[in-house]
């Protein structure tokens, strides 16, 4: 029998038979036999099944088939995409084996994973995070630093843009722990917190957060004031009012309440084009690779830079952790145009050495991503002509967030010949990806490939790195290193890193002295723990103890869906 399927049911009829006694004949009359009573038998229990659970045996591992969706909670329905569940019943055994066949059939670095028994894990997420190898980078970073997992549920949601609630407000927590210090990083157009009341937005970019519902943000010590702040920053439904106390750039402190509302992440949040002199330079704040609207969003910005007749883009990638590589291809295509990139590879992906020339996760023949010069079908009709700029040459605006599926665009640019420049800090040095797979309700995170260009480079796990910066390690690209200090609005002028930008287009250079940086404004400079919104499944960032880790999965990924 199949670990983990049920066992047949084999009911038994039992029947008792009658035992009556018969007349004797004879001459002077007969006698009467008495029936002998015979006891009712008590019935024997129908046994209750059991499942079998699979066995462990070093170094063996049985087809992740085998035991994919047994679940010991097997879901019922259908999913909010309207998918129905696959799941049976099965047991924790079954998901335990399933997490170690599937790591050991698909990731990257299988050879570089102890195998451990399944049997000493309690739950699956535990056996989850020790399927992964301990090596690390050049730099000394872990190798393996995106190894993660969700409930499918929010994974879906997130996927799909599904609306959550929040005030549309990106956060940047530069110290979790007292004395505390988060400010407002973005806003979404048209939400709560961009949304005009008296004249002036909620939050602006760059505002210190100072008090949440009456409780110090700065120096709040209480578990009773953390779940306060945790609970102002991040309402649980739409329709909550909270009183903030913010301080904007350069201003004094003021009050303001705010309701949370169901949210839509914008893709694209901002396009600008901005004249230097003969020439036209374009800029898009371009936040998200990951929901399907980004395809539809990325488009539209492109030909709003393409009916502007813009010689020259900036593309602030400072905030876009990755998402959906297809839109990344689809971006580089529509930077470069057809003449460098017909025919080209914009990704290969490499897979583990078991996997030979075929793609382990889908069976399929391993070949190139191409650079898709068409709709694929997210937000745009399959095959809708994508257009393009033709641009010898892209500024891309980065911090240790760009990562991902923004570094693919940086690396598949520069391997069909354009010349990418880096402004601002190191990216976050992440060449590898993965399928999101759901089994029993969670979906697991695993790197399964690292991708290379068109001339088969991908080595850049600790980071591009502008070419003045320090870091001794990385890639290395021009470019300048400018801190992201939150004084300015973003798609003006005056911030730091789009003017360094526009500095360097018109020389050639970064410029001779570093533009004005954030210690006349208050505003912290150098990068955050993390920078947070309201997101499914989003650690909560304010703490008692200083901030350790906390990431968003799916804004940080190099999603294989959509791609042929």
């Amino acid at each position: 029998m199949r670990p983990g399927l049920k066992p047949s049911l084999l009911t038994i009829a039992l029947f008792a038979g009658l035992l009556t006694a018969c007349s004797g004949g004879g001459g002077g009359g007969g006698t009467t036999v008495a029936p002998v009573p015979v006891p009712t038998p008590t019935p024997t229990p129908t046994p209750t099944p059991t499942q079998s659970q699979p066995t462990y045996t070093r170094g063996v591992f049985p087809a992740a088939s085998s035991f994919k969706d047994q679940c010991e909670v097997p879901r019922v329905g259908v999913d909010i995409e309207g998918n129905p569940y696959t799941d049976v019943q099965g047991t924790l055994g079954d998901e335990l084996f399933w997490l170690r066949s599937w790591t050991e059939e698909t990731y990257l670095w299988n050879d570089e994973v102890t195998d451990q028994n399944p049997y000493n894990f309690s739950n699956p997420e535990a056996y989850f995070d020790v399927l992964r190898t301990t090596e690390t980078t050049p730099s000394g970073e872990d190798k393996d630093d995106f190894h993660f997992y969700q409930s499918t549920e929010d994974y879906l949601a997130q996927r799909t843009a599904a609306p959550t609630s929040g005030y549309g407000a990106r956060f940047a927590i530069y110290a979790s722990a007292p004395p505390r210090d988060v400010r407002v990083v973005f806003t979404e157009p048209n939400s709560p917190a961009s949304t005009p009341v008296s004249g002036e937005a909620p939050f602006q970019r760059g505002a210190q957060i100072l008090q949440i519902d009456g409780v110090d943000v700065v120096n709040g010590g209480s578990q009773a004031d953390v779940d306060v702040l945790n609970a102002g920053l991040f309402p649980a439904t739409a329709g909550e009012s909270h009183t903030f106390v913010v301080r904007d750039v350069g201003e004094t402190a003021r009050t303001v309440t705010v309701t949370s509302a169901n949210i839509a992440p914008s893709p694209v949040n901002r396009t600008e084009i901005i004249d230097q002199g003969a020439n036209k330079v374009g800029y898009i704040l371009f936040n998200t690779f990951s929901p399907t609207t980004s395809e539809e969003a990325i488009r539209d910005a492109i030909q709003t830079m393409a009916d502007g007749n813009v010689t020259d883009l900036v593309l602030d990638l400072r905030y876009n952790g990755g998402g959906l590589l297809a839109v990344a291809s689809q971006l580089s295509y529509m930077v470069a145009g057809p003449t460098p990139t017909t025919g080209q590879t914009f990704e290969l992906l490499q897979f583990n050495d078991d996997a030979g020339n075929r793609n382990p996760v889908t069976g399929q023949v391993n070949s190139p991503i191409p650079f898709y010069a068409t709709g694929l079908g997210f937000s745009l009709p399959n095959g809708t002509p994508l257009p393009s700029l033709d641009l010898p040459r892209v500024f891309i605006l980065s911090t240790g967030g760009t990562c991902s599926a923004s570094e693919a665009v940086i690396n598949g640019l520069r391997g069909v010949g354009i010349d990418v420049v880096l402004i601002g800090d190191i990216t976050c040095g992440k060449p590898y990806g993965f399928y999101p797979t759901d089994n029993c309700g969670t979906t697991f995170y695993t790197i399964q490939f690292q991708g290379v260009n068109n001339v088969g480079f991908g080595d850049y796990a600790d980071g591009f790195v502008p070419q003045d910066n320090s870091f001794a390690f990385g890639e290395r690209l021009p470019g300048c290193t400018v801190s992201d200090d939150l004084s300015n609005p973003l798609g003006t002028a005056g911030e730091n890193l789009l003017e360094t930008a526009l500095y360097y287009a018109e020389n050639n250079a970064c410029p001779p002295v570093p533009f004005s940086s954030s210690a006349s404004t208050g505003v912290a400079p150098g990068s955050p723990e993390t920078v947070f919104d309201r997101i499914p499944g989003q650690q909560l960032a304010i703490r008692t103890s200083p901030f350790t880790e906390a990431r968003d999965i799916l804004e940080n990924s190099r999603d294989l869906t959509g791609v042929n």
